[in-house]
Parts: structure tokens; C-alpha cells; sequence
């Protein structure tokens, strides 16, 4: 949970599933249709419902992949976009040619509609094509910063984080980066127990910051080991305790500067704010497993007070405490 969830996500617990449709067009790239299709339309028995409806949608009858790798049939017509609730837009290498008129023509009716729209990667040239993203924030992959902001100087784009959440319309960095906004959205709609368990699915990480960096300087250490991994285990298990940086950077055995460098380096973050995180999440866990007292799951997080638990929350999640609870927590009969 992070800045980007500043807008609150629209429910999707309204009258029948939310419907995720993916557009399919000609050289899209099967990656990210892999990635949304594992994100939003698996059948999830661990969770024990499906999260989504889930469908794809051709322009044209027979739709060529990226590089012609295969070719995909069988799949509804471009006027199944008119009824997604979030509409995923498609993506592919050749950002320079454009796209068909009438899959721009549904991007934009379903954004009229009120409908969520996602691109991934090279998507984020297909929603600023049809014309809305201009003055909304957005990202794409690094390799096409300067081409987009070029041709689209109305989008403010954030070229050096994973994903942006701008409410409505969200964008992906790159490929892999598919996969850490689907779970975001996921964290959005169904709440941080339910985006735990589809990421242990996937064996994926659970939760990587939207704004963290597309690169992290990754240079081979020396020895001793400059793995963050033992310090961030320690400190999950010590959330509920007065841990500080100077407390992280002790354990690790070094300065709280070196530990400052290590956590921009490996995680992109600061050790203050990835510590918030930690504890926001626990919390939203707390209480999605049915802990109501606002002051136990304060304190069970190290966040102190039930007022700084909901100023957190609300910074991190786009809700306040009660909010969270109504929306995410356990059905009461």
C-alpha cells in the first residue's frame, strides 16, 4: 500500500462479480496476457471464490501475437469491452504504430462509463492514444520514457517507479511489474489477506511498492553477505516493539547511514518507511481477520496510538480505520 493508493478503489463486492476484460490486439505481447490471466482469471480454491469474472476480447476474429508466436481464436468480440468493469487495454513493442480506432473508441467509452482501466507496460501509450490520460499521472517502461513524453506531453509521467495508482486508471512499468499491480489491485479490491494468498500462489512477492525504482542497483557484493533479508525477518517479528532505524541498523551490525544506502539500494525505500508499511499491513491484516479494537491493533503493530493507526492507514490505503473494517473485515450476520 502505498502513495498511489490514495484514491479508493470502487468495491467490487456490488450486485454480481466485477468483470475484468483484456483487450487483445494484433503483436500484443503474451506475457502480460499470461500475467493478467493468472492475476485475474485462475480459479482460486485456496480462497474458496473466484475474484473475478474474467474474459478476453479480439478486434479482428484471428488475432496474430508479438512476433506471430501464435495466433489466438476463439474469444469474444471487441463488444465484450462495453461491459468490463475493468478494462485491461492492450499492449505491444511497436509503441510507434497506432492503434485501431476502434479499440481506442472502446477504451474511451468504457472510460465515459466509469469503468477502471489498466494498462501494462507499452498499454500506457493506448490509453494516452485515446486521450485519457492527459493530465493524470502515469508510467511506462524506461526504454520509452522519451518517446512518450514527446508524444503525449499533457500525461504526467513518473518514468522511475513499478506501477502507478491514479484511482481509476492504472499503469505498469514493465512486464514483470504486470504482476505487482495486479496484486495491488487485488490488495485494493479484496484487501491485503486475500492479495497474501493469491502472491504465495503465484510465489510471488507479496507486496513491492509502486514507487519503488524499475532498476535497483543490484553490484556484486563482497564478502560479508549485504543481503537485507535477515534484518527485514527480524524486524516482521518484532512489528509490535519500539524498533527504530538505529535499532535495524544495530542488528545488522552497521551505521544507520550504511543501512540508509543498503535499503535505497536493494529496496528502493527508506528503513523508516518500509518499518509504516510493514505495520500498515499487519494492521489491515488485523483487521480483516476481525480485530475491531482500534487500540489492540495499534499497539500489536508498534503503531502506537488508535490515531496514528488511522492517519497511517488512511495515508497508505486511501481509507481510514472503520472504512477498511466495513469494506474488508469479517461479515457480520
Amino acid at each position: 500500500m502505498t502513495q498511489e493508493s490514495s484514491h479508493a478503489a470502487r468495491t467490487t463486492h456490488a450486485v454480481g462479480p466485477h468483470r475484468v476484460v483484456v483487450i487483445v490486439d494484433e503483436n500484443s505481447n503474451p506475457f502480460e496476457l499470461g500475467c493478467a490471466t493468472e492475476i485475474f482469471g485462475l480459479h482460486r480454491p485456496e480462497i474458496g471464490r473466484d475474484l473475478y469474472d474474467f474474459s478476453l476480447c479480439l478486434p479482428e476474429p484471428r488475432t496474430p501475437m508479438r512476433d506471430r508466436f501464435f495466433t489466438l481464436t476463439g474469444v469474444a468480440g471487441l463488444q465484450a469491452a462495453d461491459s468490463a468493469d475493468t478494462l485491461i487495454v492492450p499492449n505491444r513493442p511497436d509503441v510507434e504504430v497506432p492503434r485501431r480506432p476502434a479499440v481506442l473508441d472502446a477504451v474511451r467509452r468504457a472510460h465515459a462509463r466509469g469503468a477502471r482501466l489498466v494498462g501494462f507496460c507499452s498499454g500506457a501509450f493506448t490509453l494516452a492514444e485515446a486521450g485519457v490520460l492527459d493530465g493524470r499521472r502515469a508510467t511506462a517502461h524506461w526504454q520509452w520514457a522519451d518517446s512518450f513524453r514527446a508524444r503525449f506531453p499533457a500525461v504526467r509521467l513518473e518514468p522511475d517507479v513499478l506501477f502507478v495508482d491514479d484511482g481509476d486508471i492504472l499503469t505498469a512499468a514493465g512486464s514483470a511489474a504486470g504482476l505487482d499491480l495486479g496484486l495491488h489491485i487485488i490488495r485494493r479490491d479484496h484487501g491485503a489477506e486475500i492479495a497474501n494468498a493469491v502472491s504465495r500462489r503465484l510465489v510471488f512477492a507479496a507486496h513491492r511498492d509502486g514507487g519503488q525504482r524499475q532498476f535497483i542497483e543490484r553490484p556484486v557484493p563482497d564478502l560479508p553477505d549485504e543481503s537485507l533479508a535477515p534484518v527485514l525477518a527480524w524486524a516482521q517479528e518484532r512489528l509490535d516493539s519500539a524498533l527504530t532505524v538505529a535499532a535495524l541498523a544495530a542488528r545488522a551490525a552497521v551505521s544507520p547511514a550504511t543501512l540508509h544506502r543498503r535499503f535505497q539500494t536493494q529496496l528502493g525505500t527508506t528503513p523508516l518507511a518500509w518499518l509504516t508499511r510493514e505495520r500498515v499491513a499487519l494492521a489491515c491484516r488485523l483487521i480483516e481477520r476481525g480485530e475491531s479494537r482500534f487500540d489492540v491493533v495499534a499497539r500489536r503493530t508498534g503503531l502506537g496510538t488508535a490515531t496514528n493507526l488511522r492517519a497511517l492507514m488512511r495515508r497508505e490505503t486511501g481509507l481510514n480505520t472503520s472504512a477498511y473494517r466495513r469494506r474488508f473485515g469479517p461479515e457480520t450476520s
